[in-house]
């Protein structure tokens, strides 16, 4: 259809002729993470480890993994939270001399250009709010604290009414400028791509813990993006995935 043929532009690889990004200009890189000041309030989150796992058959849960809108009331516990945040965006190793960070998940470049946001409704431990997750120090920094969060997430994805209910939903941002940085303009469909990769890894973690989930692309971008706290230009929110028990 020609209507969509400009925006289909995106899905197309670009990386075609000369490229001058700020990596080849020699300017500095973005930091792997958000920073966090001495004001902040953390939790230190428990180890992650495999002690939790349930299905310990990788290809059971490969084929079990499906979209689950219906959860039980049950509250989370902070390692159940810890392995899916960890399995996801934790920081194994930090490479060239702070160049890239590995992690779980595949990213274009190791540049990892996501943060971790999680709405909290019912964990043991955390008070309602929302949270960011650092996956170099494997903590908590305390956002804000919102007994009405739930609601407010429900709104803001449309009216989707799972995402209140689940005791937390991952919302991720992504700050586009640590792509740019490296790859220029060509960088935003691999950021995307990387989402994919990320969200999941967030569904074979909460398989493993008999744990589900559901990726959520349809949101209200302005009310996420002020929910979370971030600008809506240079971080804005680009994926979200509520998660609770089966």
């Amino acid at each position: 259809m020609k209507r969509f043929e400009k925006e289909r532009e995106i899905l197309k690889s670009g990386f075609t002729g000369d490229m001058e990004s700020d990596q080849m200009k020699g300017m500095p890189q973005p930091p792997l993470e958000k920073p966090i000041s001495e004001e902040d309030e953390i939790i230190v989150l428990p180890e992650a480890t495999g002690e939790l796992v349930k299905k310990k058959d990788i290809f059971e849960c490969i084929m079990d993994r499906k979209s689950h809108r219906n959860f039980k009331k049950e509250s989370l516990n902070l390692e159940e939270l810890s392995f899916l945040l960890y399995t996801t965006q934790g920081v194994k190793e930090v490479r060239g001399g702070g160049y890239a960070s590995i992690r779980p998940v595949p990213s274009a470049g190791a540049r990892h250009p996501f943060e971790t946001y999680i709405g909290v409704t019912n964990v043991e431990g955390l008070e309602k709010g929302i949270y960011r997750y650092s996956g170099l120090k494997h903590q908590l920094i305390k956002v804000k604290i919102e007994e009405e969060i739930g609601e407010k997430m429900t709104i803001g994805a449309r009216g989707q009414k799972f995402v209140g209910e689940a005791p937390v939903t991952f919302i991720w941002t992504i700050i586009p400028y640590r792509g740019e940085w490296r790859y220029d303009a060509r960088s935003h469909k691999p950021m995307l791509l990387d989402a994919g990769h990320l969200c999941h890894g967030l569904y074979l973690s909460a398989e493993a813990l008999n744990l589900g989930t559901c990726a959520i692309a349809a949101y209200e971008q302005k009310l996420m993006d002020d929910i979370v706290g971030v600008d809506g230009v240079d971080e804005f929110v680009v994926y979200m995935s509520p998660v609770g028990k089966v």
